[in-house]
């Protein structure tokens, strides 16, 4: 799939931190619990930390104290793409950014967390950046 951003490896690795790198662009995991925006109630938006693709707003995150930040839906669903992931013997849906293609982290759906729409958007917080909203 042709992204609107672009860039080669070496880009990617020039601009990104060796975790954030093994991450966004070669889906990796980081470790629960951990992450900057785990348990953070900041009101704002959370955009691609790759490219700055605004993604999630602090109005759809939730607790599902999973280890990662939770969300029940993207900003919107061009803002998003979803891959089938049938790797580590598990059926999961990818979630990427629509502009550059970074891995940001899986939806599930189903697991009986009391959103809008049933689904569980686990992401990765090196994954994003999140902009406060003005006070």
């Amino acid at each position: 799939m042709g992204y609107d951003i672009e860039k080669t490896d070496a880009e990617w690795r020039a601009e990104l931190t060796p975790a954030e790198y093994a991450v966004l662009r070669e889906a990796g995991t980081e470790r629960a619990f951990v992450g900057e925006y785990t348990d953070t109630k900041t009101v704002g938006v959370y955009s691609c930390r790759a490219c700055g693709n605004e993604l999630f707003s602090s109005e759809t995150k939730f607790e599902s104290h999973c280890g990662w930040p939770s969300y029940f839906a993207p900003l919107a669903e061009d803002r998003v793409e979803y891959i089938t992931d049938d790797s580590h013997g598990m059926h999961r849906v990818e979630v990427r950014c629509a502009k550059c293609g970074s891995h940001l982290g899986h939806v599930f759906e189903g697991e009986g967390y009391n959103t809008p729409t049933d689904q569980r958007y686990c992401i990765n917080s090196i994954s994003l950046k999140l902009r406060p909203a003005e006070a």
